[in-house]
C-alpha cells in the first residue's frame, strides 16, 4: 500500500481533495464498528472529521461511506464527528493526529481507505499495522 508523503498530503488538500486514514476496529464482538478520520477542504478552511460506522462490510462490500453510523441516534455522526477546523492543511493534520492517534506516514488519498478496510477484513479484522515503507527517492 502506498501512503502519501507529507508534500503529497498537503498538495492534495490544497487542490481541494480529502485525505483519509483507517484507524481500525471499535465497538465489541457483538456490535463491531470501524473508525476512520478524514481531513477535508471546505470554504477556505480544513475540517477534521472522525467517522465511526457499523462494521457491516465484506471483502466485496467495503464502501465505508455506505455503512450506517455506529450511533444511529446521533444525526451528526452520519457525516462524521467534527473534531476541529484549521486555516491551513498542516494544522488540520496535526488536529487529526493529536485527537485520533492518526500517524503522519499513513494518510491515503480520498477513497483509498476502502482498500485499507478490505485489507483489514482479509486479515480477519485483526488490527495490526504493517510497517511503513518509505517511498523510493
Amino acid at each position: 500500500m502506498r501512503y502519501l508523503v507529507e508534500s503529497f498530503i498537503l498538495g492534495a488538500l490544497r487542490r481541494g481533495r480529502s485525505v483519509e486514514q483507517l484507524l481500525g476496529a471499535c465497538g465489541s464482538a457483538e456490535r463491531p464498528g470501524v473508525r476512520h478520520v478524514e481531513v477535508r477542504p471546505t470554504k477556505g478552511r480544513f475540517e477534521v472529521r472522525l467517522h465511526t460506522v457499523e462494521d457491516i462490510g465484506s471483502e466485496r462490500f467495503r464502501d465505508l461511506g455506505e455503512f450506517p453510523p455506529f450511533d444511529p441516534d446521533d444525526e451528526a455522526s452520519e457525516f462524521g464527528l467534527l473534531l476541529g477546523t484549521a486555516e491551513d492543511p498542516l494544522s488540520a493534520l496535526e488536529i487529526a493526529e493529536r485527537q485520533t492517534g492518526a500517524e503522519r506516514a499513513r494518510w491515503v488519498n480520498e477513497g483509498v481507505v476502502q482498500d485499507k478496510y478490505g485489507d483489514f477484513v482479509s486479515a480477519g479484522r485483526s488490527w495490526t499495522r504493517e510497517p511503513v515503507v518509505p517511498p523510493a527517492r
